[in-house]
């Protein structure tokens, strides 16, 4: 029998915020690219995720999910692109692992450019 791995169909770079003082007593956060791409499937959210997301005014329009011991977090971006050539940009909105650790699972919100 083989493992999850096998659904995992696409590569998706990391992108984590980072926070530096302006200068001015303030600080900037911006988003630095980790040294570190990651497999992923992404899927939209079942009828159960939804609900929930819904439930709790969440924006989650996505979910991804990756190898257990990836390194991704809540504020996270996953960047990549589909199956047709097209940029795509996940922010993560929490990482969570079944019992069993055969995967981690990141409901996710899609972030589209205008125009």
């Amino acid at each position: 029998m083989r493992g999850p791995g096998r659904f995992f169909n696409r590569r998706l770079k990391v992108w984590r915020p980072v926070t530096t003082d302006d200068g001015y007593g303030g600080q900037d956060t911006v988003m630095v690219e980790q040294p570190v791409t990651v497999r992923a499937k992404v899927d939209q959210p079942s009828n159960a995720d939804q609900m929930l997301a819904g439930q709790s005014g969440s924006d989650h329009d996505h979910t991804v999910f990756l190898p257990p011991r990836a390194d991704v977090r809540r504020g996270d971006e996953l960047r990549g692109t589909d199956a047709l050539g097209q940029a795509q940009v996940f922010r993560v909105l929490a990482t969570v692992q079944p019992s069993t650790p055969v995967y981690s699972k990141a409901p996710c919100t899609l972030i589209q450019k205008e125009g």
